[in-house]
């Protein structure tokens, strides 16, 4: 968009996140139950916005910190995924950026009751559907990189 009256473009581009697939060795990953919209209930995977000038991997291991409590061990990069997410009524254009992940060794997940309502591990093969489409094509190509 670009203002007539003094020149100013503004650009729709989208915004950056960091998310985990926590895998836990023997096939399965933690999936998050969401406490809050858009799509409360709905299964998800931890991760959230980067700041501003945070790279998206630096907000993936905040976000797994912040959300499970834990400082997780990051593994190899999955993708990037084009998505939406409604935030106060408008349709925002978002770039999802996945990584693999596990939780540290005896770690004990301290969910953030504001973010989630509940956790549960699901075979990574044979994910449910989740909140957000992108995270129904990390995980599909998670099974690959996780072996």
């Amino acid at each position: 968009m670009r203002c007539g009256a003094c020149g100013y473009e503004h650009y729709v581009n989208a915004r950056p996140t960091g998310s985990l697939i926590v895998v836990d060795g023997v096939g399965n990953f933690l999936a998050l139950r969401r406490a809050r919209p858009p799509r409360a209930g709905l299964w998800e995977t931890p991760g959230g916005f980067a700041d501003g000038w945070e790279e998206p991997v630096a907000a993936a291991v905040r976000e797994g910190r912040e959300e499970l409590g834990v400082q997780v061990e990051l593994g190899r990069f999955v993708g990037m995924y084009l998505g939406g997410y409604e935030f106060q009524g408008e349709l925002l254009p978002v770039l999802d950026c996945f990584w693999l992940a596990r939780l540290p060794e005896g770690a004990e997940l301290e969910l953030d009751p504001a973010e989630s309502a509940g956790y549960t591990w699901f075979p990574l093969a044979d994910p449910p559907p989740m909140a957000f489409p992108t995270m129904d094509r990390a995980l599909r190509d998670a099974v690959a990189l996780a072996g």
